[in-house]
């Protein structure tokens, strides 16, 4: 049995970050995730994507945003789960939680904080012509290690941030990318969408609009996808790697069975304190949902924030917070 004051399902960024704001108010948290470590999407998925949207770096690569959010809470010492999906959560007699694992770990806690990015995922794949064939043999939903792509013809479908910036960043690795994408407009930032624009009119990169890939070929390797344009007409192009970039299907899992507030695979929250329809259970970043809702990690950020006050009266029930000083690592003291 594990007992802390709050328990934290999700690891991810948003999860990490709670763990800073939760020890500030000298709570301590325990992070459990299905994922071997922590960081989420940003560790699993793509470890070397950049990120720009962080206050304070005009850029970061994800893995590195997590090497810094492992520093930033490690004199809170938060205890850590991980390789585990949590399977079950038990209101008891006493007002606490306890969170059940399927490796049949149990952690006790005061309070509980959903930060499940979005929930357990796959990438949409779209429909090409042997496709799963050439899984690992050349299709790849993600990229983790960019230097597997030097001096390599690569082939990306897709319209949303991360197609355009992938893009952007091979550029600069692969021998030759193409992007190819069903409409003439782009669903991600204006700004990734006029650097792709730009990369396109001086030859850094072939853009293929209204066109999709519809098939892929090789012998025991990828090695050519064909691409049909609006006009019908099929061309061939010599790749060694094809990376269709379409988003994850969410699935919340055992979540959906804990009788919180859901729409559309997220959980409905109050946005004052980012509370759910369950007292003493909260959800933040990308798996809750409200009216303006932005999936960003600094909206993530924002949510742990206020989400640890209110955290703090199931906690502590009988205490106050009293504001007396401000350092790095102490802000407040109970009273």
């Amino acid at each position: 049995m594990i007992t802390t004051d709050i328990g934290i399902i999700g690891a991810g960024p948003t999860g990490m970050f709670a763990v800073f704001e939760a020890g500030l108010l000298k709570m301590h948290c325990h992070l459990i995730d299905s994922l071997p470590q922590a960081g989420g999407q940003l560790s699993e998925i793509y470890p070397q994507k950049p990120i720009y949207d962080i206050p304070g770096y005009p850029a970061i690569n994800a893995q590195d945003l997590v090497d810094k959010l492992s520093e930033q809470i490690a004199p809170f010492h938060p205890g850590y789960t991980l390789g585990e999906r949590v399977e079950t959560l038990q209101k008891l007699d006493n007002g606490s939680w306890l969170i059940g694992t399927n490796e049949g770990t149990q952690i006790s806690c005061k309070a509980v904080v959903i930060a499940g990015g979005l929930g357990c995922f796959e990438p949409r794949k779209p429909e090409v012509d042997r496709l799963a064939e050439f899984e690992g043999k050349g299709v790849m939903y993600a990229v983790r290690n960019p230097e597997i792509f030097r001096d390599r013809n690569i082939v990306i479908a897709g319209g949303g941030d991360s197609a355009l910036d992938w893009t952007i960043f091979l550029a600069n690795v692969a021998k030759k990318v193409t992007l190819v994408h069903r409409g003439d407009t782009f669903r991600g930032a204006p700004d990734a969408a006029e650097k792709v624009a730009e990369l396109a009119r001086t030859g850094a990169i072939d853009l293929v609009l209204k066109s999709r890939v519809v098939a892929l070929d090789g012998a025991g390797h990828l090695e050519q996808v064909t691409i049909t344009g609006a006009d019908g007409q099929n061309t061939h192009l010599q790749a060694d790697n094809f990376i269709p970039l379409f988003g994850l299907s969410p699935k919340l899992g055992p979540i959906e069975d804990w009788g919180l507030n859901i729409d559309k695979s997220a959980i409905e929250v109050n946005t004052f304190d980012y509370s759910t329809n369950i007292d003493g259970i909260f959800a933040i970043g990308d798996i809750n949902t409200y009216p303006g809702k932005l999936k960003l990690i600094l909206c993530g950020f924002h949510e742990a924030a206020l989400m640890a006050q209110s955290a703090f009266k199931y906690v502590y029930p009988d205490q106050r917070l009293t504001f007396k000083y401000t350092t790095v690592y102490g802000i407040t003291e109970l009273a």
